[in-house]
């Protein structure tokens, strides 16, 4: 696996997530089948390879919100020539900013947590030791303060 390909900018994980899982995962690929009917979206528009694929231009956010949509933090990291934002010098910055609108459906909320853990456990580890766990925690564990 190329973690690095499969990393966005920003520090989602790619490789974890369920539209690029469904590509080779039947019962993924089941569950995604079955929000494109809730959501009435083509499931090949939903299927992703990741943002470094797509330049940015992930299908289902071009089916969403237009052609001309770019991801804000792709878009700097590339202009600041920086592999992922936590490598920036203004790090952490608004395009980074968590959001409670949709925030149990998009992982967006927990980009900034894995660009701190991406700089200092290094991509791979992080990769293979954490990322997965830090998606789950965030969308199966209920919010609290305190540790359980």
């Amino acid at each position: 696996m190329d973690y690095f390909q499969m990393t966005a900018p920003c520090g989602l994980d790619c490789f974890n997530c369920h539209f690029y899982l469904a590509r080779e995962n039947e019962e993924v690929r089941a569950a995604v089948e079955k929000m494109s009917e809730e959501y009435n979206v083509p499931v090949e528009i939903m299927l992703c390879k990741g943002c470094r694929h797509h330049d940015g231009k992930i299908p289902l956010q071009k089916h969403l919100f237009g052609d001309s949509h770019r991801c804000a933090a792709y878009e700097c990291s590339k202009i600041k020539e920086v592999d992922f934002c936590g490598d920036c010098d203004e790090f952490p910055c608004d395009n980074l900013h968590p959001y409670a609108d949709r925030a149990a459906e998009l992982p967006h909320n927990m980009k900034v947590f894995n660009l701190c853990l991406i700089n200092r456990m290094g991509l791979e580890n992080w990769a293979k030791s954490k990322a997965l766990n830090v998606r789950e925690t965030y969308f199966t564990k209920p919010w609290t303060l305190s540790e359980r």
